[in-house]
Formats: C-alpha cells, sequence, structure tokens
C-alpha cells in the first residue's frame, strides 16, 4: 500500500509582508486589466470589421483621418489591427520584467487559484485535440463563433473564406514565438500552447483549400480560366495565390501526425517553406491584410532572428554522462546571469549529426543549486538521439564536442509550489521534466521557515536499466541532507520485467569530461540579465523603425507617382517594400542589441579560468540499478534509496493512486505517453476527485 498520507495537506510557502503583498497585486491588477482592455478591443474590431456599420459608416471616416499621405490606405489597419497587440507585446516585456525582478513565483493567490481550477480542469479527452480545458473549449467556441459570423456577413462564399482564413492568420504565429512576452500573460509557454498552432493550421488550411477550390471552379463555369494567370498591377495576384497555396499544401501533408512522427525529418524540412509560403501569401493578400495579420507575423521573426544569433554561437559543454538506459546527460557552462524556471526546455543542434536540425529537451538542472551549469537529458527514442548516444558512447576520450543551442524556454513561475502537495506521473522519458521540479523543491527546502509541498512521484519503466535516470534527482553537488528534508516518495514500475535482473548483467555509467575551448562560450541570454527589457526595446524601435520606413517611401515616393501623373503604383511592389522594410527594421534593432551583449557576455566569459578538469576515477551514478560492486542497501545515497519502491513486472493503477490522495489541494502533473496522460486527465475531471488539480507536460509535437 502506498503512503497516502504524503499528499496530505502541508503547509503553504511563506509569503511577503500582507501590505507589500497586496500593492503588488494591485499593481499586477491594473497592469492585466490595462492588457485585457486593449485585446478585448482589438477582438471587437475584427467582430465589427464585417459589418455594414463598419463599412459604410466607420470606413470613410477612419479612413479619411488615419490614411494620410505617409501611410495610404495601410493607415486605418495599421491603427486598428497592428499598434494594439504590438502595444500588448511591449508592454508586457517590462510587466514580465518586475516580475522577475520581485521574484514573483507565486503571485497568485491560494483563493485566486482555486477560483481558477475549474477552467483549467480538463473537459475533453480525445484525438486528435488531445485535453481540452474548460477554458480552452471555451476560447475555441467563441472563436468558431467569429468564423461563423464572418461566413454569415460576407455574400461571396468562396472570397469569404479567404477573408476567414486571414483572421486564422492573425492569431496563427503567436503560439510560435517561443520567446514570447504575449503567452506569459495568460500563464502559456509556447511549448503549451503548439496545439493552438496546430489547429489554427489545419482550419485555416481547410479554409484557404475550399476558398481556392471555389474561385477555379467558378472561372471554369464562367469560362474566366485565364484569371489563373493574372498577375494584376492594381489588384491581388492570383498567381501568387496559387504558388503560396502550392507551398502550403505541400506543408500541410506532411504536417498530420502520422507523417509528422514517423518521418519528423521530412516535416521538419519542408516546414521550412512557411518563408516562401508568407512571401507569396502576402503578395496575393496586399497591404491592406498585411497590416491585419502584421503583429504575429512581425513579433515571430524577431523572436526567429533572435534564436537565429544566438545558435550562431557554440556552446560550451562541460560533460556527458552515459547512462546504462541508453539516455545521455549533457551538461553546459552557463552564464551566472541566466535564470530559467523547472521544466524548461533547450533546443540542441549537434554539427556532426545534422547542421539544419533542432531537438527540444528538457533541462533537468536547477539554476539556483547549479548557477554555472545547465544539464539536459536525450534517451535514445529516434535516428537523431541514436546517433549521438552512438557517437558519445563508442569513443574512448573526446576532448570536443560541437553543440549549438537555443534558449532556455520555459514558463515565467514556478507555479506548481503553490500546491500543498504534488503527485507527479511519467512514463519513460517523462520523468525528465520532475527531475527539474524535485531539485526546485529541494533547493525551496534549504530556505529558513520555507515550507515545501509533499511529493508522490509516479514513473513507469520498460526496463531496469532505466531506473538510473532517477540519479538524476538529485544535484551534482547535492548532499545527502538536502533530499532528507523534503517529503518525497518514489514509485518505480518496471513494466516488462518480473524481477530485478543479476548485477553482472548491468552496463556502467560512463562520464566524459570535455575540455574548455576558448572559441565556445557559456550558454547566456541572447539579450542579457534584463532580456525582457531589452525584447521590449526590439520591439518598439523596430516597429518605429518600420513606420518611419513605410512613411518616407510613401510620402516621397509613391505619393508623387500616384497624384503627380496618372500611374497607380504597382500592388505588388508595394507589398515588397512592406516586407521588406519590416525584416529591414528588425535586423537593425535586434542586431545591435544583441551585438552589444554579445560584446558583455565576451568580457564575462574571458574572467572564466580556462582549466583541465580530470575525468573522475569512480562515477557518481547507479545509486538504484546497481553494479557489479554496489548492493541497494548498501548505497550512500540512503534517502533517495529508502523513498523508492520498485514494482517489477505490474503497471500503476493509476485511478487507485489518484483517489487515495487526501487534502484540498494537490497538484496531478503527468508527462509521457499520450495515453498514460489522457488516461491521468480523465481520472482528474471524473467530478469524483475535486481535490486534483490537473496539468499536462508535453513536448510532443
Amino acid at each position: 500500500m502506498m503512503d497516502s498520507d504524503l499528499v496530505k495537506e502541508s503547509p503553504a510557502i511563506a509569503t511577503p509582508s500582507y501590505e507589500g503583498k497586496k500593492q503588488k497585486k494591485s499593481r499586477h491588477t491594473v497592469t492585466r486589466m490595462m492588457f485585457l482592455v486593449v485585446f478585448l478591443g482589438w477582438l471587437m474590431v475584427w467582430v465589427l470589421l464585417p459589418t455594414k456599420v463598419y463599412k459604410q459608416q466607420w470606413t470613410p471616416k477612419l479612413n479619411s483621418k488615419l490614411n494620410s499621405t505617409y501611410f495610404g490606405e495601410q493607415g486605418t489597419n495599421l491603427l486598428l489591427f497592428t499598434f494594439p497587440m504590438m502595444l500588448i507585446a511591449a508592454v508586457g516585456c517590462v510587466y514580465l520584467h518586475f516580475q522577475k525582478k520581485n521574484g514573483n513565483s507565486f503571485s497568485r493567490s491560494i483563493s485566486a487559484s482555486h477560483r481558477l481550477a475549474f477552467w483549467k480542469k480538463p473537459v475533453l479527452v480525445m484525438a486528435p485535440l488531445g485535453i481540452v480545458s474548460a477554458m480552452e473549449l471555451v476560447f475555441a467556441a467563441m472563436f468558431i463563433m467569429l468564423l461563423i459570423w464572418w461566413e454569415a456577413k460576407f455574400r461571396s462564399v468562396s472570397l469569404r473564406l479567404g477573408y476567414i482564413g486571414n483572421l486564422c492568420w492573425a492569431f496563427l504565429f503567436f503560439p510560435v514565438t517561443r520567446g514570447s512576452s504575449i503567452l506569459p500573460l495568460v500563464g502559456l509557454t509556447s511549448e503549451s500552447s503548439i496545439k493552438y498552432h496546430i489547429w489554427l493550421g489545419h482550419l485555416s488550411m481547410v479554409l484557404f483549400a475550399a476558398h481556392s477550390i471555389g474561385f477555379v471552379i467558378y472561372w471554369a463555369m464562367t469560362n474566366q480560366m485565364a484569371e489563373m494567370l493574372e498577375w494584376s498591377k492594381t489588384y491581388v495576384s492570383n498567381v501568387a495565390g496559387e504558388i503560396a497555396f502550392l507551398f502550403a499544401l505541400i506543408m500541410w501533408a506532411t504536417s498530420f501526425p502520422r507523417v509528422r512522427r514517423k518521418m519528423f525529418e521530412v516535416f521538419f524540412y519542408t516546414h521550412h517553406i512557411y518563408t516562401l509560403y508568407i512571401f507569396f501569401y502576402v503578395l496575393h493578400v496586399g497591404t491592406a491584410y498585411f497590416c491585419m495579420i502584421l503583429p504575429g507575423i512581425f513579433l515571430f521573426i524577431i523572436d526567429r532572428y533572435l534564436r537565429f544569433l544566438q545558435s550562431r554561437q557554440q556552446a560550451r559543454l562541460v560533460s556527458a554522462r552515459i547512462l546504462p538506459s541508453e539516455a545521455v546527460e549533457l551538461t553546459f557552462s552557463k552564464s551566472l546571469g541566466l535564470t530559467y524556471n523547472p521544466t524548461s526546455i533547450l533546443f540542441v543542434n549537434v554539427p556532426s549529426i545534422s547542421k539544419l536540425q533542432w531537438h527540444p529537451f528538457t533541462v533537468t538542472s536547477n539554476c539556483n543549486s547549479e548557477p554555472d551549469k545547465l544539464s539536459i537529458v536525450i534517451k535514445t527514442e529516434g535516428s537523431w538521439s541514436q546517433k549521438l548516444y552512438n557517437k558519445l558512447s563508442s569513443l574512448p576520450a573526446v576532448d570536443r564536442f560541437d553543440v549549438s543551442v537555443e534558449g532556455p524556454y520555459g514558463p515565467t513561475s514556478s507555479h506548481f509550489l503553490r500546491h500543498k502537495s504534488l503527485v507527479m506521473v511519467s512514463g519513460g522519458s517523462g520523468v525528465a521534466p520532475f527531475i527539474s521540479i524535485i531539485r526546485e523543491i529541494i533547493f525551496q527546502s534549504t530556505k529558513p521557515n520555507c515550507k515545501v509541498p509533499g511529493i508522490l512521484l509516479i514513473c513507469a519503466f520498460k526496463n531496469s536499466a532505466d531506473l538510473t535516470m532517477l540519479d538524476l534527482l538529485l544535484p551534482v553537488s547535492g548532499m545527502t541532507s538536502d533530499i532528507s528534508q523534503i517529503q518525497l516518495q518514489i514509485e518505480a514500475y518496471i513494466t516488462r520485467e518480473k524481477e530485478q535482473p543479476a548485477t553482472d548483467t548491468q552496463k556502467l555509467l560512463r562520464t566524459i569530461w570535455f575540455k574548455p575551448n576558448t572559441s565556445d562560450a557559456p550558454i547566456s541570454a541572447a539579450l542579457g540579465p534584463n532580456s525582457w527589457l531589452w525584447l521590449c526595446a526590439i520591439i518598439i524601435s523596430s516597429f518605429i523603425m518600420f513606420l518611419l520606413f513605410l512613411g518616407i517611401l510613401t510620402r516621397y515616393y509613391i505619393y508623387p507617382i500616384e497624384h503627380g501623373s496618372d500611374e497607380i503604383y504597382h500592388f505588388s511592389f508595394r507589398c515588397l517594400w512592406d516586407m521588406f522594410f519590416s525584416c529591414a527594421a528588425i535586423f537593425l534593432a535586434a542586431s545591435g542589441v544583441f551585438l552589444w551583449h554579445k560584446k558583455q557576455a565576451t568580457m564575462e566569459g574571458k574572467q572564466i579560468q580556462n582549466m583541465e578538469v580530470p575525468t573522475p576515477v569512480a562515477s557518481p551514478g547507479l545509486w538504484l540499478c546497481g553494479s557489479t560492486d554496489r548492493e541497494l542497501e548498501s548505497l550512500p545515497h540512503q534517502p533517495l534509496v529508502e523513498a523508492t519502491k520498485v514494482h517489477f513486472g505490474a503497471r500503476p493503477d493509476l485511478k487507485k493512486i489518484l483517489f487515495d490522495c487526501k487534502g484540498s489541494d494537490v497538484g496531478v502533473l503527468v508527462c509521457g505517453p499520450r495515453k498514460m496522460r489522457h488516461e491521468v486527465a480523465r481520472i482528474c475531471s471524473s467530478g469524483l476527485a475535486d481535490n486534483l488539480h490537473f496539468e499536462s507536460i508535453s513536448f510532443n509535437w
């Protein structure tokens, strides 16, 4: 039987003084209300756009006021559709900076968390949507209603489908902007919101397919097939739309789950033609409609370019631990100013395997207890990771191993610490994000007068060799007393073995130490410690530069052509100028800030002494799996061993385990195969256990 007392209520973490907390809460409330008002106003414009009131009464007045000689027909859309989201993104950066500076990890009160618990509870668990919470279902229903509203208000069926697809594009790029300042404002990360990008992508493709096929049928029925070859000088280009649709079809065909999982490289490489898709899409819809979807694309390009700049630098790899479970722990050097929260991910590129492929892996280290190191775990579950494992495990010694990284990216707060107890359910390599959570709890437990949640870790592995993943629960520098200060119980299930195998058949853990190289640099934030403020500066300066470039061109080049003669400036050339100015402004602003911070990071890196690190005689691992000279009962890390119970030839009875959890506030975190995540979600949403607060951690795209 499991110790159900472990998940009974435990005192919450100590909070700041009441007055200080009240003032902070008031400021946060006012700021968030401002964000909400601006966002709702932006949505209201989208709602009113297809109505007669907007088109017949508002549009003439707005155009007369806003379509100046500096911005032409783009003036209205720049103000109504572009400016609000750029404002939220810029001010959001400042808000997140002060939230981080104040250490506001647990700003939301317990009562507020309980009020939101219903909205976060899973209400729909089914393929292909996955796990959908009540809040997600409500917003999805509202979005569908908005699409239906647009469908009802436009007259031409095929044309309205294109307009509705453009509406999907207005939201399409926000979820994949990894360093976004908008997603954290609503408690999201780019990893957790990837599914929204997938939903919007499929929906927009259905609409664009119907839009394109509808026009082809119409042209065929009216003997106007020549329209398919038209590249108009004064209106939309049909040819550009057809080329964009062709690229979109290629991306769409390779993005379905079956293709994406079995042929990831095909999906990965074909998805990079999104640049051509955007290019021809903008040539097709024109500048006015480009301004309607500009915020998402503009912020995505800023993020993508900053990631590109960060990835050019080789990361300083300190060591690689080869685990018997065919997993590799890579430990990098990092700057002291780089901070991150548990469950963050790091994108990794190994040029010797593939110069183009980037793969995300969970960060298992803790920036508080290991301020100068950052570690990730890579399990061999695909061709890329298998090549990496073979390359590292087959070499007797390696002086240098080239690795580039992007990130880390993750949540802006350690929200799981608000719960009074935690139940973590993992399958296979899904235990990795929980390693970082447990390390954070171990660190928090060392603070005076700080109470942390009790932890019940349920982990399922295929083989006993996978138990070595649990070795990583303790920091490299961790002492026995660290883990003994927390309430930790581990229930490990080995599903494919009936009993513990003989110890002499086990592989030994091996650690490879790499020599420091002057060309490598510690992992650091692309924009330094105050990255949110510098991102705000980039957003504001690049957007202002874009407006200046556009205004100067329109006023002193396009305006004289159109008003000094009978000529009309080419429709597509306007689009080219808009795209060029967007990229140029982002390039100038982001490059300037990044290069300045790179210079600062180089000066900091020179202060780090390069030294030869000898390979230790004894490996620090294999506490749980065993080796030829150790027995489980005589291990030195007794607190971890005593907290662990191994079940051979069995699977966890998740329903019984979760229903046995007592206490009013039990956080249930799950990371593992889809079937496991869905089972836990159904249990937590059954209505039989209102004390269970569900959260899924999934990196399956």
